[in-house]
């Protein structure tokens, strides 16, 4: 349910600021896990408008890891091919995984999913509630939060979460910087209705001195970006139909008889990117952390894998098992990412905008070669989709350490990995059936993983963190040395033991 009043709001454990994509999965997973959180959005209602419509293959999984992918599959369409400038195609059905392809659906249909999912959790959500100030010490933070009707009250949390985008008040109130620059600017946006579809379903192109690009929703109504680099307006001007036809025409050859706007407007691009993610007790995550090009649609994707990496190592510490270090690693993992973000939409928006013909000519040539080579390709195609995301790993760890855990069939329940990871625990995937191993995971370590048989031959044994990445890995098959390894990775990821017998204290 939305929280309509003050005194509807129970207490809780996590503060979340903003209940956009990031917010909202972020309060899913706290909640699924039994950790009270309450989510904060200035605004009173939800706005039926977007500026994201790409989900990608990454982003999709971690919705299949909490059982909504398919739901959110079919709001929209899929593509397996990315037409590029000069005709390039990039080939995204030859990902690996359950998911070899972008899903093209509006960001309103991302935040039902994600919001009902919440809700249904226990999380709650409050609307009209606008942060005002906050301070922190040792034990807690404490939110100022302004009510629509100018009311002011004081709410209390062990953490808070700042989620509230690119003019963040969280970020504000921490005095944390936002190092960056504009990257282009006077960007023109509209919803439209078009006479005449397009035959691809995301039709994009440039010329020397204008872009546009044309998605559509699935419901009748169209995403039209558009670029003109012979007028360039601040923010604040309206941006016209007349001249969001010319410029498509220029870039495009038609504007497809669009008519009937139901939203314009214009912006600009930033790269940004706090230097901390983490102060204390309050984190930063999507848009309040880092700002993209919107090219290549990895912004909204790349929070939702901020709010996917951090909101198991909070349960984690408010559940009281948390290894020394866990929620520092949030900084230590995702700000090289996002810094990696900055730097591949960038090239792809500064390709796309080149002025001159010599330039453009170059942009037609690297495009080529990025979706003809397969190296190159598989390179792109892993930069683009997430699914080459992968961690920091100690000197020594297994070569898998770090990196993506794909979806695994699993012995006797016909489950898959992915399925698995649905309760939030990690998943320790058993490369033989060893009474021993299933013990350490089954009993000392029940709250916290769940023990699986891997469903083909191997010699590997893994253990997955809530995320979907590998935490550790060994290929020992010796029982008693795996079993130990085990025993001691358990204690590294997940804590200490709830059970301790006897018997295995002696040993």
């Amino acid at each position: 349910m939305a929280v309509k009043s003050e005194s509807d709001m129970a207490p809780a454990d996590v503060l979340v600021v903003g209940a956009g994509p990031t917010g909202l999965l972020l309060a899913g997973d706290l909640a699924a896990s039994g950790v009270p959180c309450t989510v904060l959005e200035r605004r009173t209602a939800e706005l039926n408008l977007t500026r994201a419509f790409a989900v990608h293959a990454r982003t999709l999984e971690q919705f299949d890891a909490r059982g909504v992918a398919g739901e959110l599959v079919r709001t929209g369409e899929r593509i397996a091919t990315l037409q590029f400038l000069g005709g390039a195609r990039l080939r995204l059905d030859r990902l690996p995984g359950r998911f070899p392809f972008a899903l093209i659906t509006p960001q309103y249909e991302t935040e039902r999913v994600l919001e009902e999912r919440a809700l249904d959790a226990g999380a709650r959500i409050a609307w009209g509630i606008e942060l005002a100030g906050l301070r922190q010490d040792a034990g807690g933070v404490e939110a100022r939060v302004r009510r629509a009707d100018g009311t002011e009250h004081t709410l209390t949390a062990r953490y808070l979460v700042g989620a509230d985008g690119a003019r963040s008040t969280v970020r504000r109130e921490l005095g944390l910087p936002f190092p960056g620059r504009s990257v282009v600017r006077s960007l023109m946006l509209a919803d439209v209705r078009l006479t005449e579809a397009p035959t691809e379903v995301l039709t994009a192109n440039a010329s020397g001195d204008a872009f546009a690009f044309v998605v559509p929703f699935g419901d009748g109504w169209y995403r039209v970006i558009a670029w003109n680099r012979r007028h360039q307006l601040p923010d604040s001007e309206p941006a016209s139909m007349e001249e969001i036809r010319e410029v498509t025409r220029r870039a495009l050859g038609t504007d497809f008889g669009m008519h009937d706007p139901r939203w314009t407007s214009r912006f600009h691009s930033d790269e940004r990117q706090v230097p901390r993610y983490r102060v204390g007790r309050v984190f930063l995550a999507g848009d309040a952390a880092h700002i993209h090009s919107p090219a290549g649609g990895l912004g909204m994707n790349t929070g939702l894998q901020d709010a996917a990496n951090l909101s198991w190592k909070l349960v984690a510490e408010l559940h009281g098992w948390a290894p020394r270090g866990l929620l520092d690693s949030y900084q230590e993992e995702r700000h090289p990412v996002g810094q990696a973000v900055l730097r591949e939409s960038g090239a792809i928006l500064r390709g796309v905008l080149v002025e001159s013909r010599v330039l453009r000519a170059a942009r037609y040539l690297i495009a080529w070669t990025a979706t003809r080579i397969g190296p190159f390709e598989r390179r792109v195609t892993g930069a683009i989709s997430g699914i080459d995301v992968s961690y920091p790993a100690p000197p020594g760890a297994h070569r898998l350490t770090g990196r993506r855990a794909p979806d695994v069939r699993l012995a006797g329940t016909r489950r898959r990995l992915y399925e698995a990871l649905r309760d939030g625990r990690f998943v320790l995937v058993v490369a033989a059936n060893d009474p021993a191993v299933t013990y350490l995971a089954t009993k000392r370590w029940a709250d916290r993983v769940h023990c699986a048989l891997a469903g083909g031959a191997t010699r590997t044994t893994v253990l997955v963190r809530p995320d979907g990445y590998i935490a550790w890995a060994t290929d020992e098959t010796a029982p008693d040395r795996r079993a130990a390894a085990i025993r001691e990775a358990l204690t590294r990821w997940c804590g200490a033991p709830t059970e301790f017998p006897q018997h295995e204290r002696r040993a």
